[in-house]
């Protein structure tokens, strides 16, 4: 049964070639040629060409998009080389968008892959409304703030991303979503007088929900009573995402190995100031320094996931916030800013 959904991001009128239905078999398998279709001719662009970004721009070109655009002005450096595999030993010191393209591209030709070393700061809305999904990663709040508002004039989905040490996060900003769910009933297949038995029968269902802007994540208390309520059982997962974004925003740069002890006391000093006798330890401030690969690979495997899911319009995006927990290596997602 196939269902009419908005024809943003994604467009199943496509039709695959030969070469394209053979190299991706597998996964038409998995989740249907109409979802392939529509992976086929999304653009997505992917800013901050380190670990994570790495992570996320490999899943993406697997699956079989139109256009990635890589973003970076940054240059590689010898912290990237914790997680960062697109960008080779030999171009330390060059530009990290422009160092993933060649091992980006051998991924999958059928991709059109570029590189952009423009500050992001002076991209406006005629740069963001060519694509169906931006995905922002490393930024101050402040430009997570402006660039989500011109996505969501111009009705691109947006994701804020970020992986410090082994934490990471996701925000999805993306306002009106529809999609199509299964919905499974039991019916009953035996005949009068048999012993009953049933077969499971799946139904698409087309649901829509609202997801709020990046200012939910902004205006979020940590000190109200219902975020407090779950900390015992989510841990301060929360807490530790906005100490490190005020880190960024008060120093302009993320927290240092090579200054890593005068590091975790400013960390400390935030965590007391923005959450006095927080459940937020010492010991996981020192979990944050560098990305670490594994962290890289979880949280990148995630959010290219949510992307597609995005683009195929096939299942529920998580809602909201999603935060990798270094502790306890677990992932969990908050609704934040959500009725």
């Amino acid at each position: 049964m196939k269902m009419d959904v908005d024809n943003k991001p994604g467009d199943a009128g496509v039709e695959l070639t030969e070469a394209e239905n053979e190299l991706y078999d597998r996964q038409i398998r998995l989740w249907g040629l109409e979802s392939q279709k529509r992976l086929r001719t999304a653009n997505i662009l992917i800013s901050g060409l380190n670990g994570l970004g790495a992570e996320i721009t490999k899943n993406i070109i697997l699956s079989g998009v139109n256009l990635v655009k890589l973003h970076d002005d940054q240059l590689v450096s010898e912290a990237d080389f914790c997680s960062q595999f697109l960008a080779p030993r030999e171009s330390l010191g060059s530009n990290r968008a422009e160092a993933s393209l060649t091992r980006a591209r051998a991924l999958n030709p059928m991709v059109d892959i570029s590189a952009d070393t423009e500050p992001l700061k002076a991209k406006t809305a005629d740069f963001f409304r060519q694509f169906d999904v931006v995905v922002i990663n490393g930024q101050s709040n402040e430009e997570l703030l402006r660039i989500d508002g011109i996505c969501r004039e111009l009705g691109v989905r947006f994701y804020a991303t970020d992986v410090w040490g082994m934490f990471g996060f996701y925000f999805a900003s993306l306002q009106k979503h529809s999609y199509v769910e299964d919905t499974f009933k039991y019916k009953l297949i035996s005949k009068p007088n048999e012993k009953q038995k049933f077969e499971t029968v799946a139904t698409p269902v087309q649901r829509e929900v609202e997801y709020p802007g990046y200012s939910s994540w902004i205006d979020f208390d940590l000190n109200a009573a219902t975020y407090q309520r779950k900390l015992k059982k989510d841990g301060p997962g929360i807490i530790l995402l906005r100490v490190l974004q005020s880190f960024r925003s008060q120093h302009n740069r993320d927290p240092s190995y090579k200054t890593r002890d005068a590091d975790i006391e400013l960390l400390q000093k935030i965590r007391d100031e923005l959450a006095p006798n927080s459940a937020l330890s010492t010991d996981a401030l020192g979990l944050l320094f560098a990305q670490i690969s594994p962290a890289a690979a979880v949280v990148g495997g995630v959010v290219a996931q949510e992307v597609i899911k995005v683009v195929t319009k096939m299942e529920a995006p998580h809602r909201n916030l999603f935060l990798f927990n270094p502790e306890t290596c677990m992932g969990y997602v908050e609704s934040v800013g959500v009725n």
